[in-house]
């Protein structure tokens, strides 16, 4: 990296990035972006930093998965919004011993996902670093006022769904780490997604058009966490079935084979990024019909919120308090 230079490396981004689409009047090369408000909707932004050896390694994670993960969280939490991804801008704080091959590979995964979402990178910033590999990545996107999704609409009686199938993500760093060999299919699909997350933009955009949900929250620290949170906002209480959690099968064998509880693990592990939802049980048409129109992986419901403010997990032999998710700053004690 040192040997390019800072000019060097952005005239690599520039070469790379197509030109700003409508609604960016100026996009790269100036100090700042300048966006241009649609009409009737209001503009939701988020931001995320993956820091190596807390959220990547490099020993198990190429640069292009890099580069995927860091703007696959952003477009997750828009999703949680219900908001369409517009814009991103990216952040590196880089060694200046790192190869440009895998800055450039970084680009590669990060700039295939934007594509897919029609998502255009408008700017950013370079630093040098001398610690860790720090990429953050800030995401905008667009939402009519009405159809905003948030953590804090929830009403007791409300069904809890979540989408796709969970738990993979944590088993899988696990496989990683333990450098265990993810030969078949189940446990691939497990490593897949702690390296590449899928978020559910589509999902979630549809959702939000088809107001199928009074609030949504994505899975970034687990269900557990989401759970909570969504409850907490919406000063409720919730009653997850534990049965019915679906724990994506790689998952479910490989906590099995360390003599864990699937579900446990799965309640408390995190980077899934589905999506939990919170839907009074009225509104379940306009939740199939938005599920069908986006063609994203199935829903399943999981419990409920309750008038009650205790959280709890039912099993087939009692109840117990739901777990912790994870915090990257837990409190000592």
């Amino acid at each position: 990296m040192g040997a390019v230079g800072e000019r060097g490396l952005l005239a690599r981004i520039r070469a790379r990035v197509p030109g700003p689409p409508a609604g960016v009047t100026i996009g790269i090369g100036d100090d700042a972006a300048v966006l241009a408000p649609a009409g009737r909707t209001h503009a939701v932004v988020t931001v995320d930093s993956l820091v190596e050896r807390i959220h990547f390694d490099r020993r198990w994670s190429s640069p292009a998965d890099v580069g995927h993960k860091a703007l696959a969280v952003n477009l997750s939490d828009l999703a949680a919004m219900g908001a369409s991804p517009e814009w991103a801008l990216l952040s590196l704080a880089m060694p200046g011993d790192w190869p440009v091959a895998e800055f450039d590979g970084v680009l590669d995964g990060l700039l295939a996902l934007a594509a897919a979402h029609g998502v255009a990178v408008i700017g950013g910033n370079l630093a040098r670093t001398d610690g860790p590999l720090v990429v953050n990545v800030t995401c905008g996107g667009a939402c009519r006022p009405r159809r905003v999704l948030l953590r804090s609409g929830g009403r007791p009686g409300d069904d809890l769904y979540v989408s796709g199938t969970l738990g993979a993500a944590a088993a899988g760093l696990e496989m990683l780490q333990a450098g265990h060999d993810a030969a078949g299919a189940d446990e691939a699909a497990c490593v897949a997604r702690h390296r590449r997350p899928d978020p559910r933009v589509r999902l979630g955009v549809a959702i939000g058009r088809a107001r199928a949900a009074r609030a949504a929250m994505d899975l970034s620290d687990g269900l557990a966490d989401a759970v909570r949170q969504v409850a907490e906002a919406s000063g409720t209480g919730a009653s997850i079935d534990a049965a019915a959690v679906p724990v994506a099968p790689g998952a479910r064998r490989w906590f099995a084979s360390r003599g864990e509880d699937a579900v446990s693990r799965t309640l408390a592990g995190g980077e899934d990024y589905e999506l939990l939802l919170a839907v009074p049980p009225k509104w379940r048409g306009r939740l199939r019909n938005a599920r069908r129109h986006a063609a994203e992986p199935g829903l399943t419901r999981i419990g409920t919120l309750t008038k009650d403010r205790a959280l709890v997990v039912r099993r087939a032999d009692g109840e117990g308090p739901l777990p912790d998710g994870f915090e990257h700053f837990r409190r000592d004690g």
